[in-house]
C-alpha cells in the first residue's frame, strides 16, 4: 500500500485513478460476499458522509472490514471507504484516534486523497511518536512529504532510523534531503551515538548522508574503526577510506 498514491493535489471529489485502479483489484480477490459487503459499505459511505450518531454507519464498516474482507484486503477496503465518506481531517483523526493500529494505517494511508493541506498533520506526528513500524512507514509517506516542516521531517527520517524502517519509506527522500547541512549534522549527531556506544551505524544512514552531499566526518581525536562506506566516505563503524 505504499504505493497507493496520486499526483500531489488530488481531491476527494473525484475517484484518483490509483483508487479506481485498488478497487478494481480489490473486486477480483474478493469472494461474492465480500464484494457484495464492500459494494453496499461504499454506497452507505457515499450516501450519508457526514452523517453522525453516536458514529457513523461507515464507520462501523470500517472496523468490521478485517472481518468482512480477511486481513490482508481490509486495509484496501478502509481506504476506499474513507475516500467514499469524502473524510475530512477532523472525521480522519476521530477514525484514527478510536481505531485499531489496522485501522490507524488506512486513515494515513488515505491522507493523500482527502487532504489537500497541512491540517491532517497531528495524526502523522503522533503516528511518528509510536514505535510501531507499519504505523511509522505508512506516516512518512506522500502527505508528511508535502507537508511536514524541516524540523519535523528530519525527525521522522531519524525515526526511521531508529526503528529500523527501511528509508525507501519515505516519500520524496532525495528532493527534501538535497543540500539539507543540519540533516546531515543531526545524521552525524546520531552515527557518533552509536560508535560511541560500540553499536553499528545502520546503511541507511550513509545513503541519507549521500543525499544531503554533506558527507560524514569523524569528530573526536581518534577516528572510528570500521570498512569504508559505499561512498567513500566513512564505513558503517567509521574508518576513513
Amino acid at each position: 500500500m505504499n504505493d497507493l498514491h496520486d499526483a500531489p493535489g488530488t481531491g476527494p471529489a473525484q475517484t484518483p485513478p490509483v483508487l479506481t485502479v485498488l478497487h478494481t483489484r480489490l473486486n477480483s480477490a474478493l469472494g461474492g460476499a465480500a464484494r457484495a459487503w464492500l459494494d453496499q459499505a461504499l454506497d452507505e459511505a457515499a450516501a450519508a458522509p457526514g452523517t453522525h450518531g453516536p458514529i457513523s454507519v461507515w464507520e462501523l464498516r470500517i472496523a468490521e472490514a478485517g472481518r468482512r474482507c480477511g486481513p490482508e484486503h481490509a486495509e484496501a477496503a478502509r481506504v476506499l471507504l474513507l475516500h467514499a465518506a469524502r473524510a475530512d481531517a477532523p472525521t480522519l483523526a476521530r477514525v484514527y484516534r478510536q481505531g485499531t493500529a489496522d485501522e490507524r494505517r488506512a486513515v494515513l494511508e488515505a491522507l493523500p486523497h482527502l487532504v489537500a493541506g497541512p491540517e491532517a498533520l497531528p495524526v502523522v506526528e503522533d503516528a511518528l511518536r509510536t514505535n510501531d513500524t507499519r504505523l511509522v512507514v505508512a506516516a512518512v509517506g506522500p502527505y508528511a512529504a508535502r507537508h511536514l516542516d524541516a524540523h519535523n521531517w528530519r525527525h521522522a527520517v531519524l525515526k526511521c532510523l531508529f526503528t529500523g524502517v527501511p528509508v525507501d519509506a519515505v516519500a520524496d527522500l532525495p528532493r527534501r534531503a538535497d543540500a539539507d547541512a543540519e540533516l546531515a549534522r543531526m545524521l552525524g549527531d546520531y552515527a557518533d551515538e552509536r560508535r560511541a556506544a560500540d553499536r553499528p551505524v545502520p546503511d541507511d544512514l550513509y545513503r541519507v548522508l549521500a543525499l544531503t552531499g554533506h558527507p560524514a566526518t569523524p569528530t573526536g581525536t581518534d577516528a572510528p574503526k570500521g570498512p569504508t562506506a559505499p561512498d567513500g566516505t566513512y564505513g558503517p563503524d567509521g574508518k576513513e577510506s
